[in-house]
């Protein structure tokens, strides 16, 4: 069949059994390459998702200009899902953007708006908000996406992963393992598998150092996982556990990915990794973990992949009192 647009090619993602990297045989672990969607990451879907629903239902228009608060996946997701479809898009990053990132928005055409002053937290994502909804007020023109609070964005991964899932998986889930930063990806597919299989544990991924859930701000290189502000979609009540992987940990995890799956994957799946590795380590029995794949590592020559950037935040992740937060420890499967 002859394709219209490359966005008809969004999802349909492979789930490939991590056999090599976990050679225990009790231990089921399932990864989606989320990696291997057009643009290079699962925020292809919440992006074509949201855009083409707004396309319909009038919310956005042919002369619309949209903008979002994003230094990384989902700018150069909105960049290529705006370009096939005509409209304008401005990006809102900081200065922590990969020159990579900064590169490939630009490609796609997306233009640059760049914040310099720190917010509160120490991070830039407060002052970035600012500065889209100072644009709103000069440009009646602007759509924000929102990703923080937009519901399209949880309901992308439900209809889009959680449904691939099921189809994909013989059996039901022990775990679902996620990373975890708007919330968006980690609510959606949780909220469809676990209409299905109700006894399935969900365990989040966070940054050491991100505010999501109650730990203390401290340094972070590492996108896509983690903020120093909690989104409006975040519902704590749905998330019984989480375990915490500093840069240093996630890095040396995508390093073993690419080494025995041949996966070459970014700084998030790293640290989905190195949670399902000490997950593993306290199981006592058999169990099936789920995970999700967020993105390429190729736009992580600069961090992940480089060893003097590892050396740095090694010495980080030594000087550290303890390397990991672990809340409400799992262990035993349902």
């Amino acid at each position: 069949m002859i394709s219209q647009s490359i966005l008809e090619h969004i999802g349909d993602t492979p789930l490939v059994r991590l056999s090599r990297l976990f050679k225990n045989p009790q231990h089921q672990v399932f990864a989606k390459l989320e990696l291997m969607n057009p643009a290079g990451s699962v925020k292809d879907r919440p992006a074509r998702y949201i855009i083409e629903r707004g396309l319909v239902d009038g919310t956005i228009k042919k002369n619309s200009h949209i903008i979002e608060s994003s230094s990384g996946n989902l700018a150069i997701a909105l960049a290529m899902v705006c370009k096939l479809h005509g409209l304008s898009f401005t990006a809102i990053i900081d200065p922590k953007i990969s020159p990579t990132n900064l590169h490939i928005i630009r490609c796609y055409g997306g233009e640059i708006e760049m914040v310099s002053e720190k917010d509160s937290q120490g991070g830039y994502l407060e002052t970035r908000i600012n500065r889209v909804k100072h644009m709103l007020r000069e440009n009646p023109h602007m759509v924000w996406i929102n990703q923080y609070a937009n519901d399209l964005n949880w309901q992308s991964h439900y209809h889009g992963e959680g449904d691939e899932i099921l189809r994909q998986l013989d059996r039901p889930a022990d775990y679902l393992v996620l990373g975890v930063s708007t919330s968006g990806t980690l609510h959606g597919i949780s909220r469809r598998l676990k209409r299905e299989w109700p006894r399935m544990n969900i365990v989040a991924v966070d940054a050491v150092g991100s505010i999501l859930f109650g730990t203390p701000p401290s340094p972070r290189d590492l996108p896509g996982i983690g903020a120093s502000r909690v989104p409006e979609l975040l519902k704590r009540d749905e998330i019984p556990s989480c375990i915490h992987i500093d840069d240093y940990e996630s890095a040396i995890a995508c390093r073993q990915l690419v080494d025995k799956e041949g996966i070459f994957a970014g700084g998030s799946s790293g640290s989905v990794i190195a949670a399902i590795q000490r997950l593993c380590a306290g199981l006592t029995g058999p169990a099936r973990i789920v995970t999700v794949l967020p993105d390429r590592g190729d736009r992580y020559l600069d961090t992940v992949y480089d060893d003097d950037w590892l050396v740095k935040v090694r010495q980080r992740h030594l000087q550290r009192s303890t390397s990991h937060t672990l809340s409400n420890p799992v262990g035993q499967t349902a």
